[in-house]
């Protein structure tokens, strides 16, 4: 199955991804997390992403397509793949069906924006290998560390208030037109916010018939 996951920031895209990977056997490509990576290792792409990535301003496409592109070459997305965070915007989404990339579904997880500001609040993030983790909802076995490596956990800078409301209004704006465009070519599955992580997956699974 190749699928894409939309739905706000904070909307649990990340989560769900991880869920659906390991059920289906497929990996998730999550752009923030190669995009983090180069930010880390502080290559050409990577520096040039965290000046808007800081700013809570979307990476310009051509970094985006060429970095998905190159990963979706790799061995282990021959059986499906799930895209987090990728495509952001219309002109996206069309350039990745103009290098033939296709999908099967694109799956909405309906989230309001009040929930978002709430959530966002609580999300920590190991800053040596990314996972993330909340304080209420998903907490690590141990405060302050990640149950993965052991690593420090983290808020990461658009997780703050103000950089969550100006990311809110890009998603708005930049992402939430891409509803239309898969609507249009029968792909949508919309998936209401549930109370938890487990529920929200149940209805995934039944949206996607799994």
């Amino acid at each position: 199955m190749k699928l894409i996951l939309l739905g706000a920031p904070g909307a649990g895209k990340g989560t769900q991804a991880e869920i659906l990977s390991r059920k289906c056997g497929i990996p998730t490509i999550s752009t923030g997390n190669i995009l983090r990576a180069a930010m880390k290792n502080g290559t050409p792409v990577g520096l040039k992403a965290k000046e808007y990535v800081e700013s809570g301003k979307l990476v310009p496409d051509d970094v985006i397509i060429g970095i998905v592109r190159e990963r979706l070459a790799e061995d282990d997305c021959k059986n499906g793949y799930i895209l987090d965070g990728m495509p952001r915007t219309i002109p996206q989404a069309q350039a990745l069906e103009d290098v033939g990339i296709e999908v099967d579904a694109a799956l909405s997880i309906e989230i309001s924006d009040e929930v978002i500001i709430e959530r966002m609040a609580g999300r920590r993030t190991c800053k040596d290998c990314s996972a993330t983790y909340h304080v209420v909802n998903n907490p690590p076995k141990v405060e302050g560390k990640c149950d993965n490596c052991g690593g420090e956990l983290t808020i990461r800078k658009d997780d703050a208030p103000e950089t969550v409301k100006a990311r809110l209004d890009v998603y708005h704006k930049e992402t939430e037109p891409l509803k239309d465009f898969y609507e249009k070519r029968g792909k949508l599955k919309k998936v209401e916010n549930q109370p938890t992580i487990e529920l929200t997956t149940k209805a995934i699974v039944e949206a996607l018939g799994l």
